[in-house]
């Protein structure tokens, strides 16, 4: 009996070891990243063993009855059993998935297109140019043979392929282009209610540029002369009205006369006495405006519409109304002498608001100013301003230490957007300490806006109706990048800003490479400008392929909805959308074409997005 209860203890001290064992593993597990253990130390898991073994041999083993009513019950606690199924996890392990293995390249250009969705990107651009577009249909804009109210995401335009233009304006009723070679093509059914489909309209202008109003096309040519053009091809010949549908017209202008001899009618609105050698060298529209920017930095508004005549005051004309517009024709364009003495270098405007950018980088705003959109306090009794106004932008930075600069405007429906290089004063001290990737620059790019963000237009995360003057757009501003070029910090600045009615993008002038050749390495690829968007998209005209609003700048997928990455085995994954910078290259397959000067440009317009490319 003695030797019995002496095997019992020994066989409870075995199982005391067991439990000691599974603590120090316990122990041993949550400390595994701990250092080594000095030489001759043991662990408590090696002690424990040691202890089992021992309390084996010394007197083996000696079993109780089967639900453990002997001496051995104590050790045998359910709860501990509980304890440790309880400190098991309850969520589903995570399965490791491995990428699959990229197909064999044949070359080295098509190693390229297996390594890089940008390379491939930039490469299509070149071999296939073009107009992507989506957003609102329902004027038949996108697509004139589609029943589609809205297209959701890039579709090209089948009527440009393989095209360059000079400038491309959408709006959800009718579209306007520039050819490569100066004339203008017109589409949608507010062109054209029988026969939507791209025509050619004015031609022999040399056109370079063009804006779009509530119904006209603004169009500028190379030596300086100002067009307006009737969207509606029912107003361009009388001859032609008999060939389609009546369309009524909202047109308090009782007739429509024409500047010269051309197959369709259309007004002068080139400024009278200007000085010698000075000529109309920019234009911007509204939706019942638009101004004019010469040589010489002057500016010169006109009306632009025949629905309504502009009078919340983005002319600059204090007092101008219908009622007292100075005799001779009602679009005849006026100077603003509100920017006199001002070198004005460039021009923008909303709906029904303009800015203005001198080349000392000062900005000065006119118009409607009901949601802030001039960068003011809304005044409850005036919400509109009829002569420029200085915005002081110097109070942003109020206490930085920095000083800002103005550097580039632009505008659309409700908003305005400006940008700011802040610098610090004093010269750049090199910390030799610091390696130049930490090296920061002394000037920083940032954006701001103004205006209505209701629609999340303002790109500020926020969902504001109204601005008291401009907020930083964050996710813009700020931003740096290594230029090995360089071998230096360098801020990311924006290269143009589009603005639609509800949503904008943004170029970034980010380092780009598009130097790539046959000499270059089996890696050595090309890569475009990023491009992010933000604001309304009740119409899909972000291009995210949602109708999600965004208040963030976000990035968009590629143009192709991923079919090019799909046939490199790529299919399912999400790369982003990227602009081609300007290059001179070969045009068509493995650059067969004809050598040309192009870039990918983002054009927003009213609830329709295009990208396209531009000569």
């Amino acid at each position: 009996m003695r030797a019995c209860r002496t095997a019992t203890r020994n066989a409870g001290a075995s199982l005391t070891a067991q439990r000691c064992a599974a603590v120090a593993r316990q122990q041993g597990l949550r400390h595994a990243s701990s250092g080594p253990r000095q030489r001759g130390e043991k662990s408590g898991l090696g002690k424990a063993s040691a202890l089992v073994f021992t309390a084996a041999t010394a007197g083996g083993l000696y079993y109780v009855d089967d639900h453990f009513n002997g001496p051995l019950k104590q050790y045998f606690n359910p709860e501990i059993e509980k304890e440790a199924e309880a400190r098991k996890p309850k969520y589903q392990q995570a399965e490791i998935e491995f990428e699959k293995a990229r197909k064999a390249s044949q070359s080295k250009e098509e190693n390229r297109d297996l390594i890089s969705s940008q390379h491939l990107q930039v490469k299509k651009s070149w071999e296939n140019p073009g107009v992507y577009a989506w957003g609102s249909n329902v004027g038949k804009v996108i697509d004139p043979q589609s029943k589609e109210t809205v297209i959701k995401s890039p579709r090209r335009i089948a009527y440009f392929d393989g095209q360059l233009l000079r400038d491309i304006k959408l709006t959800q009723d009718f579209g306007a282009a520039v050819t490569e070679k100066g004339d203008l093509v017109q589409w949608g059914l507010g062109f054209s209610n029988t026969d939507p489909s791209p025509t050619e309209t004015l031609k022999g202008k040399d056109i370079s540029k063009i804006a779009v109003s509530n119904d006209r096309v603004v169009a500028l040519s190379k030596n300086g002369s100002v067009y307006s053009v009737p969207a509606a091809r029912s107003d361009q010949a009388p001859s032609l009205k008999a060939l389609e549908q009546p369309q009524q017209s909202a047109s308090w202008i009782p007739f429509w006369s024409s500047s010269g001899t051309e197959t369709i009618k259309s007004r002068n609105l080139t400024p009278r006495g200007l000085g010698r050698g000075e000529k109309v060298v920019d234009i911007s529209s509204g939706l019942q405006h638009c101004l004019l920017l010469t040589s010489k930095g002057r500016v010169f508004s006109a009306a632009a519409s025949t629905s309504e005549y502009p009078t919340k005051g983005q002319m600059g004309i204090p007092g101008l109304s219908w009622a007292t517009r100075p005799e001779g024709p009602y679009d005849q364009p006026q100077e603003i002498t509100g920017l006199s003495g001002f070198n004005i270098s460039k021009i923008a405007t909303g709906d029904l608001h303009s800015v203005a950018l001198d080349k000392d980088g000062k900005i000065f705003t006119f118009g409607d100013n009901t949601f802030g959109q001039l960068g003011l306090p809304v005044e409850a009794n005036s919400r509109q301003l009829d002569v420029p106004a200085l915005l002081p932008t110097a109070k942003l930075y109020a206490n930085t230490g920095l000083i800002p600069r103005i550097t580039s405007i632009a505008a659309g429906g409700n908003n305005t957007f400006f940008t700011v290089d802040a610098t610090e004063p004093g010269s750049q001290i090199v910390n030799g300490d610091l390696a130049p990737a930490r090296r920061m620059p002394r000037v920083t790019a940032d954006l701001w806006a103004c205006g209505q963000g209701v629609y999340g237009s303002l790109g500020t995360g926020k969902w504001t109706h109204v601005t008291a003057g401009p907020v930083k757009v964050k996710g813009l501003s700020s931003l740096f990048e290594f230029d090995e070029k360089t071998n230096s910090m360098a801020p990311i600045r924006l290269s143009s800003v589009s603005v639609g009615t509800t949503h904008s993008s943004a170029t970034m002038n980010n380092v780009t490479r598009t130097g790539a050749s046959t000499k270059g390495s089996d890696n050595d690829t090309n890569w475009g400008a990023d491009v992010l968007f933000w604001g309304g998209n009740e119409h899909y005209q972000l291009g995210t392929g949602k109708r999600t609003n965004l208040n963030t700048p976000t990035y968009i997928g590629a143009l192709d909805g991923g079919a090019g990455d799909a046939l490199m085995g790529r299919e399912g994954e999400m790369h982003r959308f990227q602009l081609t910078p300007r290059q001179t290259v070969r045009l068509g397959q493995d650059g067969k074409g004809r050598k040309v000067s192009l870039e990918q440009k983002v054009e927003c317009g009213r609830f329709v997005t295009a990208v396209y490319s531009a000569v």
